[in-house]
């Protein structure tokens, strides 16, 4: 059976006048369920609150659009506070409880992409909700949730009938949401459009990477993310990954084309891609990506904290590395083509700008 890679956008899971809750299905995109990759996204209204919930998967939340607060509790830890805005990445390990408030007239738009390897079902999270119509109290008895905090019956059945919103609720705008507390952000959250750039070739491309040093919960998440922006025509260079690893990619703005080539050298997709758009790259597949006038920007999670890429082009891809007379039997070529295969990119460049 062919590999159906083709990108796909989000269904609408649950929502309401606060907001909606958007996934990637595996049915539809099989690479999420054979990677055990889920993919979701948050869109909140202004006064939207996405009610107090856990996840079953380890995750990477990424600020689309808006600003707004999010409340995170590590397990056995106070609460922290924060103010997030677009550009925000934040590491959710397992065990942390996450709220989601927008107070602004934008939307708040959140991506999340995480692995679910641990999970109930292979390419997608299950969250579990504190509160609401489907919150953990409504499945226990009157009688343990009193015994458990102490209540009599008439408070315990105030406490779980009252809010029957499911998952997003629309809170009064009279309510006085907790402020963002000054410090917590640090350690929780890396703003990847203000961060220090790991790589940033002039009208070629930039890249912003999360790890341990920048962002140390990276690590209890287990996997690695970047942000990539390529300027207007130019290419990011054709690369695998070669430590086995899936490259799971949401298109964050402009438009451009996409080709993945894997094995005996089939051409398993050609696409055009813009803004919304989710695709995933299989284990050794060799992926390259030309923007259109506009630029584009995608932001990326690769199944290993520590990720190993190959380049081929540039000048430390594997073809500068090989002997001449090696490519000129490969190729079966003369020493002349040869040698202009390998002198056209002599940079360390994997963006590259439109030819004059």
């Amino acid at each position: 059976m062919e590999l159906d890679l083709s990108p796909r956008l989000p269904k609408k899971v649950y929502g309401g006048d606060g907001g909606s809750y958007f996934a990637w299905c595996p049915e539809e995109l099989p690479m999420l369920r054979d990677g055990n990759i889920g993919a979701a996204k948050l869109a909140l209204e202004k006064y939207g609150l996405a009610l107090p919930r856990y996840s079953d998967s380890p995750k990477v939340a990424y600020v689309l659009q808006g600003a707004g607060t999010a409340g995170i509790v590590l397990p056995e830890k106070e609460e922290k506070v924060i103010a997030i805005k677009k550009g925000d990445s934040i590491a959710l390990p397992f065990g942390v409880v996450t709220w989601w408030f927008n107070n602004e007239d934008t939307e708040l738009v959140v991506l999340f992409l995480g692995e679910t390897h641990k999970g109930h079902k292979a390419g997608q999270f299950t969250d579990f909700y504190l509160t609401g119509s489907n919150g953990i109290f409504t499945g226990f008895s009157t009688e343990f949730v009193g015994r458990a905090w102490d209540l009599d019956e008439t408070t315990v059945k105030k406490l779980v009938g009252s809010q029957t919103g499911n998952g997003i609720v629309k809170v009064d705008a009279s309510l006085k949401m907790p402020e963002p507390k000054k410090g917590d952000r640090e350690g929780f959250v890396l703003n990847c459009l203000e961060a220090p750039l790991d790589v940033d070739i002039k009208d070629g491309g930039r890249v912003v990477v999360l790890n341990t040093k920048n962002l140390p919960l990276v690590g209890e998440v287990g996997f690695g993310a970047d942000l990539v922006r390529i300027d207007g025509h130019s290419m990011c260079s054709p690369g695998f990954s070669c430590d086995s690893a899936l490259q799971v990619t949401y298109i964050v703005g402009g438009s451009g084309r996409v080709q993945i080539v894997g094995a005996d050298g089939k051409r398993v997709l050609e696409t055009h891609v813009k803004a919304g758009a989710l695709f995933i790259v299989p284990r050794f597949f060799v992926v390259s990506k030309i923007a259109d006038s506009d630029g584009l920007s995608w932001f990326s999670i690769v199944t290993t904290p520590d990720p190993i890429f190959t380049h081929l082009a540039g000048r430390t891809s594997v073809w500068k590395a090989l002997s001449p007379e090696v490519l000129q039997a490969a190729f079966k070529v003369d020493p002349e083509v040869e040698k202009a295969f390998r002198s056209k990119r002599t940079s360390d460049a994997i963006f590259f700008p439109p030819s004059n």
